[in-house]
């Protein structure tokens, strides 16, 4: 098992080749949340994520041999990346093995630093499988995305890095995947403050870590759009350290991830990916277990695709009352339309869409169902538009 000498080491190797990431306070997530939290930003990494950090602490360590037969690595895309990235900077081959669900912004990022990208199986535990075969094959040297001390050791030096920065932290969230962050952040910050308290946090459809560390059999699978933490299988090596040293785990769904990936969009003005916003999900889910406390969050990576973002920033509009469907019914005359669109115009509405619906409703033949979407200011500012329209006569009601 690795020990703080280990990722101290690794710090010392990685000095000048990764990024040291800002680890700052928000005053306005903090308000949110009732805790004074504290951001690790490696989205800023040079390829937007904490993958760097083992990737290049494991390409430095390769012997002669190793370097000359170059390097294969399976991963849904930061890993990828970073290995790509590294091996480029170093003179080594790269193969990257990918899932074929991977997204396509992530598939041509890992192409643009050299690497020769192969798309095979359905599943990162498909991709392995295949990888390790190549490996065997061409006498590459596989690198493991988590289950790897080296690779564990190179992760752990933001939590090095975190400590250093704020050394009054007194809570870490971070996410889980196969657990390589968690894992060689909670050697270094136990070592270094041994009353820290650790939380991983796992996405709800793949709690692979969590059901074995808690013994339970949760179902895992499907689409997710943290699919940097959907491993099926946790690593033996992170496992062995998260039961050690991690003091729990905890799962989110879905929207608290969107709901997490809108607010650093909107108050930090960064952009952060599914996964490397499940930390804060965490908090926003959990209030009560953070309240007072000084929690670190890292935000582990920025690849995201740019149609999963705008759709997540429409829902996320839709939840916080920003963006409304509203449904008004009206005698099918000429300039009803018109006065609808008026008052709510006059109401400080804006309407994205509309759409009329004559053959499909209950309504009586000369009457007409009239769908609008609208932009507002909140959920008051939809009811005073919903009250407006009925004061003007029409029957009108949010979908």
């Amino acid at each position: 098992m690795i020990t703080v000498a280990d990722i101290r080491t690794a710090a010392g190797r990685l000095q000048g080749q990764v990024l040291d990431t800002p680890c700052v306070e928000s005053r306005t997530i903090s308000q949110i949340t009732g805790a004074q939290v504290f951001l690790k930003f490696e989205n800023l990494q040079f390829t937007a994520s904490f993958k760097e950090r083992g990737a290049c602490n494991k390409l430095a360590q390769l012997s002669e041999a190793e370097r000359r037969h170059g390097v294969i690595a399976m991963s849904a895309g930061n890993h990828a990346q970073g290995v790509a990235y590294h091996a480029q900077r170093l003179g080594l081959r790269a193969v990257i093995v990918m899932p074929r669900f991977t997204p396509q912004v992530k598939v041509e990022r890992t192409r643009s630093f050299n690497a020769e990208v192969v798309l095979h199986g359905d599943s990162l535990d498909e991709s392995r499988t295949y990888a390790l075969e190549m490996a065997g094959k061409q006498q590459l040297t596989f690198v493991h995305p988590y289950d790897d001390e080296a690779i564990v050791a190179g992760q752990g030096t933001a939590g090095l890095e975190m400590l250093q920065a704020v050394p009054d932290l007194d809570t870490l969230v971070i996410a889980v995947g196969g657990g390589g962050l968690i894992a060689g952040i909670a050697v270094a910050a136990k070592a270094i403050k041994p009353s820290i308290e650790i939380i991983g946090v796992q996405t709800l459809r793949f709690p692979n870590m969590y059901n074995a560390v808690k013994h339970a059999s949760l179902p895992q699978g499907g689409s997710t759009i943290a699919e940097g933490i959907a491993v099926g299988t946790p690593g033996r090596i992170t496992q062995a350290i998260i039961e050690q040293h991690v003091d729990d785990l905890l799962l989110v769904d879905e929207g608290d991830i969107e709901q997490a990936i809108v607010m650093l969009l909107e108050i930090e003005k960064t952009l952060v990916e599914g996964a490397g916003a499940a930390g804060l999900a965490a908090l926003l889910k959990n209030p009560e277990r953070f309240k007072g406390r000084k929690v670190g969050l890292v935000l582990g990576g920025g690849n995201i695709d740019p149609m999963l973002l705008a759709a997540i920033i429409e829902r996320g509009m839709v939840r916080a009352g920003r963006l409304a469907r509203i449904r008004v019914s009206s005698r099918d005359v000429p300039g009803s339309l018109a006065r609808i669109t008026a008052i709510v115009a006059e109401a400080g509405a804006n309407i994205d869409e509309v759409h009329h619906q004559r053959a499909f409703t209950l309504l009586a033949a000369q009457n007409v169902e009239i769908e609008l979407v609208i932009q507002t200011r909140g959920r008051e500012h939809i009811r005073s538009v919903i009250e407006a329209l009925r004061a003007g006569g029409f029957s009108a009601e949010e979908q």
